[in-house]
Parts: C-alpha cells; structure tokens; sequence
C-alpha cells in the first residue's frame, strides 16, 4: 500500500523565494521538484502524518503534492479591531491597530471506505484555518456523498518577522519521487 505523508514546516529569509525553501527543508522536502495536484487520496493509500518527510528519492525527482503556502513579507499589515478580527471590518476602524500577520498554512485530510479528500487552508489565524478546513471537508465529502470518518488537521504558524519574509507550509507527499528526465 502506498503512503502519503503530511509533513510542515517554517521558515525565515531575507526573500519570498528563501522563506519558502527554508520551510521546505524545515519538512525535509526541499530537493524535490514539487508538482501539485487536487486533492483525492487514491483508495489504496494510508496518510501519515510525520515530522518531517523520510527520504523519498534522489534530489531533483519529481514529487507529487498537496500543498498549503502561506508567505509573508517586510509590507504585509492588517488593521485589527478591538475584538481582534482581521479584515475588512477592521479597515472600517480609524483607530484600529495595524500588525504584521502571522503565516498560517493548514492542510486536513478525511479517509473512510474508498477514496479521500485533502483539503488546503492559508490564513493569519490558527483557529479559523481548522474550522475552514473542516468546513471543506465536509463540503467536499456531502459534494460527493462519501462517508469520510476519519479526520485529521495539521496547522504550521511563523510569526512575521521585522524586515524579513516568512512561510508556513503544510505538504502531502504521494509516494516517492520520480525521474523528472
């Protein structure tokens, strides 16, 4: 039987680019060529959440993934109201603090007979990443009217950093890598 596994991480770097690298090499996945795909767990695969990703192959194969990505950067501000929603709400407050976001990246994943459902969140706040990605799954599982008992969220949060970009990610591996050539 196949396994995919969930794996995240974060990281900090002076661009986009680096702050994403270093969160994939904080889930071991950063010497892959990642290729994204929608998210149906194929019926025969088990997921497995890990710390970070066992070796896969070779560095420079092709990895097939789920992803969830969130960066964010030196300009990145959200008005936040007393209540502490982000939004256009807050917009609306002329006193309303502004702050630099966290990064938040979630991915949830519902298995049952047969087939199942990845689905990925991003955000600024940890709470409201998991109850969206319940929300999915539950919309993808009534969309296709397949039972999906078996529930499991992984959340990754970086706090922003002055001056810097930040990234949180949260990867579902299919199997090993493959020979990109």
């Amino acid at each position: 039987m196949n396994t995919i596994h969930v794996a995240g991480g974060v990281g900090v770097a002076d661009t986009a680019m680096a702050s994403y690298d270093a969160a994939l090499a904080d889930a071991n996945l950063h010497n892959y060529n990642l290729v994204a795909v929608s998210s149906v767990v194929p019926a025969e695969a088990t997921v497995e959440a890990v710390s970070e990703a066992p070796d896969l192959g070779p560095a420079g194969n092709r990895l097939t993934v789920v992803e969830a990505r969130r960066t964010i950067g030196p300009g990145d501000e959200v008005d936040f109201r007393e209540g502490g929603r982000s939004g256009a709400e807050g917009a609306e407050s002329k006193r309303a603090p502004r702050r630099r976001p966290d990064a938040v990246a979630g991915l949830g994943w519902a298995t049952g007979p047969g087939p199942g459902l990845f689905y990925e969140v991003t955000g600024e706040d940890p709470e409201g990443v998991r109850e969206r990605i319940e929300a999915g799954l539950d919309a993808g599982a009534d969309l296709r009217d397949w039972e999906l008992p078996g529930r499991e969220t992984r959340v990754k949060t970086v706090a922003a950093a002055p001056d810097r970009y930040a990234t949180a990610v949260v990867i579902a591996a299919y199997g090993e890598s493959e020979p990109i050539l």
